[in-house]
């Protein structure tokens, strides 16, 4: 399968370069800066991706470049195109001060195979604290900017291409078309990479990966074990057996309606309702770290026990996509962010590691979903922690919290999912997921529900008491906080500015049907400084 290579020198956007190109129906793979795949014959381009160092930096990442110039076009951006202007002799400098935020081109030479198609005074968007101050011999100016003098530029008669902005984010309102003269029309993509092609290459390839092997998957009830599941189950049927733990902290009936979804998909599936141990082994328990360790240990001596039941199983399938794989672990081999599903695997359980969705992303794992015929509210939910509702109660767990936090839970993701905002198609179309149905009105708008334009919510129970009157009485009860947020990666997330209207809805249906409720407020923290969930 023909592919790009994307070498990631540290960027925090370097994924967002993979999802731009995967939007293109190319595949592509995210690797480190000095780990290129010399051999392989499928490779047809080369994008060198940013990084937090300067170039001249004595531990600035660097590589050799002799024996990919040449051989496949390259396009570098930001410090990529530093790096290629000060390797073969132009010059890189400190800005003075740090170049964020948009900016217009100007042109050299517009009619370039990199910017066909592109406007006049097209905006991008710059973040750079250096400067190429003077491009090697043999280069040539493309394109400036009022600030940056070499915006762009090119290897004279080469497929090499340098700009100092970033095409990736949304920002760069061209930056699409860019890629896609890059990937398409320069290096030669079929785009041949979609979701149906996955389905049918990658069930082929684990029909011939286990034969007849039983396998044992983990369940969680979201977007990626479950579409794991259905992926193995059209490959190997019977042979595959998911296990689902409830313990105790999921949404309210999630356990129920989950495992009523994935019989309905036909999977072979035990639900195993462990609630009472993690409640008396939480009990007490008010350090977030430590409430996670035990969630998590609990979680897999529970399913092992029950993985144990199945003698004969080999293997052990997870829903591990590419974002957990290249966050675990980066480019200098510090874990960033630990996966509960990346090397989880227990040594004791002697079993081979199965991992269908490694190389999608999230958005991917969704198109795969409905590819395979998954119901729409399994393919869209919003992600929630490992742990569960037990890192949004914060302070110790109790049946009795877990129950208010569900019931304030449910009525305010179900609100989100009833109040829909009309909007016209095209701007739908980028607020949904790809590949989701549109829902039509009268006058020819979309009608997409706040549920599907945010990123994460849910609830958090806070450990304090507030003074309230309802009816003729004094109250003193709980008080929750909503939390909502828009993100694209979940790496960068914002405060969801949801309508007054709603707000003032969920909140008096929050204090009126959820007993032991009498105060609610909203979470405007922006990730950074804060992060998603609370704990």
């Amino acid at each position: 399968m023909q592919k790009i290579i994307i070498l990631d020198f540290g960027s925090q956007t370097t994924q967002l370069i993979g999802r731009r190109v995967r939007e293109l129906d190319t595949f592509c793979e995210i690797l480190p800066y000095n780990k290129f795949p010399h051999n392989d014959p499928e490779v047809i381009g080369v994008i060198l991706s940013g990084s937090p160092f300067s170039v001249y930096d004595k531990e600035a990442f660097k590589v050799d470049l002799s024996e990919i110039r040449g051989r496949y076009p390259i396009l570098g951006i930001c410090y990529g195109a530093q790096f290629m202007s000060y390797t073969y002799g132009g010059k890189v400098e400190p800005a003075g001060t740090r170049e964020y935020g948009r900016a217009n081109l100007q042109w050299m030479e517009k009619d370039n195979p990199l910017f066909k198609g592109f406007d006049d005074n097209s905006q991008v968007w710059m973040s750079h604290g250096d400067t190429i101050t003077a491009i090697p011999q043999g280069f040539k100016k493309i394109a400036s900017t009022e600030k940056v003098n070499f915006a762009a530029y090119q290897a004279d008669g080469e497929p090499l291409w340098g700009v100092q902005f970033h095409p990736e984010v949304f920002h760069s309102t061209q930056g699409s078309l860019l890629l896609k003269n890059f990937v398409v029309d320069i290096c030669g993509s079929r785009q041949d990479w979609s979701a149906a092609s996955f389905v049918d290459t990658t069930v082929a390839e684990l029909k011939q990966q286990l034969g007849d092997d039983r396998v044992i998957l983990g369940l969680s009830g979201g977007v990626d074990s479950s579409v794991a599941a259905v992926l193995l189950n059209r490959a190997i049927g019977k042979n595959l057996t998911c296990i689902f733990v409830d313990h105790g902290m999921l949404r309210k009936n999630e356990f129920k309606n989950v495992l009523h979804d994935y019989e309905c998909l036909g999977l072979n599936v035990i639900g195993v309702d462990a609630s009472e141990k993690f409640f008396k082994e939480l009990e007490g328990v008010t350090e977030p770290e430590r409430k996670r360790k035990i969630i998590g240990a609990g979680f897999i001596d529970v399913f092992n026990e029950e993985a144990q039941k199945i003698t004969d199983a080999k293997w052990l399938a997870q829903g591990t996509i590419y974002p957990d794989r290249i966050e675990s672990l980066n480019i200098t081999g510090k874990v960033i962010k630990s996966h509960h599903n990346v090397g989880g695997l227990p040594e004791k359980m002697h079993l081979q590691l199965c991992e269908p969705l490694k190389w999608l992303f999230k958005d991917e794992v969704r198109r795969v979903g409905r590819q395979l015929g998954m119901p729409e509210h399994l393919i869209t939910r919003h992600p929630f922690p490992g742990p569960g509702l037990a890192v949004r109660i914060l302070g110790d767990i109790t049946p009795e919290k877990v129950r208010v936090l569900q019931d304030a839970d449910d009525i305010f993701i179900q609100g989100l999912r009833d109040y829909k905002v009309n909007m016209p198609a095209e701007q739908a179309k980028k607020v949904l997921a790809a590949g989701s149905p549109l829902e039509y009105t009268d006058n020819g708008e979309v009608a997409v529900s706040l549920y599907d334009q945010i990123w994460q919510a849910g609830v958090i129970l806070l450990p304090v008491k507030s003074v309230g009157v309802m009816g003729d009485e004094r109250t003193y009860e709980r008080a929750v906080a909503l939390r909502a947020v828009t993100s694209t990666d979940a790496m960068t997330a914002d405060w969801a500015h949801l309508p007054y209207d709603f707000m003032a809805k969920v909140s008096n249906d929050i204090i009126n049907h959820v007993k032991g409720v009498n105060r609610v407020c909203y979470d405007i923290s922006s990730k950074p400084p804060a992060t998603i969930e609370w704990e």
